[in-house]
């Protein structure tokens, strides 16, 4: 079969059987339509499954490593890795139909650079969370936010989809569907919790989003409520002004706040599966990255040792 062909069936299946998000799946298309459009450049007649090589993946590795952009910039190690997940991943959907191509064990990722977890400090996050003007709606607004943020360790994707009617204010409790439709419960702090209650004394509309903006179209207009709803990247332009405002020496952003939120679990000792069940992980290898980052015997031992 021809591979265009394969791609779409691959996606149609990941929408249809997985329940994958529309995100995802616009990545997987992405990443596999330079995969064949790569070898269509580089093959007579239009390519089929057969075609898949440890040949073919080495040069188009070499492609990938070589890919550079109008800046002249190549591409992120991680993201020529993006690449090979998203190809590894169709052709394991090959492979459960019997079609005859590579072992996707064959295809091997290259090593990513390393980078530093960026987390705040409770002076820094303390900081961070009083730069919000409290005598505006906006200010409210974003203080509640920032709160929310670091009590519940929410990805930001999940912030935004949040509605007034999912938080129980009796429980402190929240259930939300994370990454790749996976439910859990998250638990709100008291702070968080008052700050949440302020925001929502201080809105006098009757629309269900949690967040909602206070600048750009109205209600109505396109979207109708959900045209209201406040955005993924008006949370970070928030955060990234907030920032800049307390002067803070770390370039975070949403995501930072969801790290500083582990890290602060685990430098008071909590337990790394519990952690990975807050965070919404698949996999506790994930979680693990912030082990490197905070160790309470570690630091003890370091004070008991070196601290004079």
């Amino acid at each position: 079969m021809k591979i265009p062909e394969l791609i779409t069936e691959f996606l149609e299946f990941l929408e249809i059987e997985k329940n994958v998000s529309p995100l995802t799946i616009r990545n997987y298309r992405h990443y596999l339509k330079r995969f064949s459009n790569w070898l269509a450049d580089c093959s007579p007649t239009v390519p089929d499954n057969k075609d898949i090589n440890q040949d073919t993946i080495r040069r188009y590795r070499l492609f990938l490593t070589r890919l550079s952009n109008a800046k002249g910039l190549t591409l992120k190690r991680i993201t020529q890795n993006y690449h090979l997940i998203a190809l590894r991943t169709f052709l394991r959907f090959l492979a459960r139909k019997d079609i005859q191509t590579l072992s996707p064990e064959k295809i091997e990722l290259g090593k990513a650079e390393s980078h530093s977890l960026k987390f705040l400090s409770r002076d820094q996050l303390t900081r961070l969370v009083n730069q919000p003007d409290m005598s505006t709606a906006q200010g409210m607004r974003d203080k509640a936010m920032i709160e929310l943020l670091f009590s519940t360790g929410l990805r930001v994707s999940e912030l935004v989809k949040l509605n007034r009617d999912q938080i129980d204010f009796k429980t402190r409790e929240l259930g939300i569907i994370g990454k790749g439709s996976k439910p859990r419960l998250v638990f709100i702090s008291d702070t968080a919790l008052e700050w949440l209650q302020k925001y929502l004394s201080y809105r006098v509309d009757p629309y269900k989003p949690l967040f909602v903006r206070y600048s750009g179209k109205k209600v109505g207009k396109g979207k109708g409520e959900e045209g209201i709803r406040l955005s993924a990247r008006s949370v970070q332009r928030a955060v990234e002004k907030y920032v800049k405002k307390a002067k803070l020496p770390i370039k975070i952003t949403p995501h930072g706040i969801r790290h500083t939120f582990a890290t602060d679990l685990l430098s008071a000792g909590a337990d790394l599966r519990a952690i990975q069940e807050m965070l919404g992980h698949k996999n506790v290898s994930t979680t693990q990255v912030y082990t490197h980052v905070t160790n309470p015997q570690l630091k003890e031992i370091h004070r008991k040792f070196h601290g004079k």
